[in-house]
């Protein structure tokens, strides 16, 4: 199974820079890059952090896929 994430998507949407968002989740920009591009999943925690960023729910920032 794939992970595929929106995590773009609601950033642009909030209007948050990768730098803000990073800031906000204690992170690097780094980590924000590489989830976005889905060479890095974030750990549980980190993916509830970035929901309740968003105040939405972790399903509908990350998606499983069929292979």
């Amino acid at each position: 199974m794939l992970l595929e994430n929106r995590v773009m998507k609601f950033r642009k949407k909030h209007g948050y820079s990768q730098d803000k968002l990073a800031e906000l989740l204690n992170v690097s920009r780094q980590t924000i890059i590489s989830i976005e591009k889905g060479k890095y999943n974030p750990s549980l925690p980190l993916a509830l952090n970035i929901a309740k960023i968003f105040n939405t729910i972790v399903e509908e920032i990350f998606l499983l896929e069929e292979d």
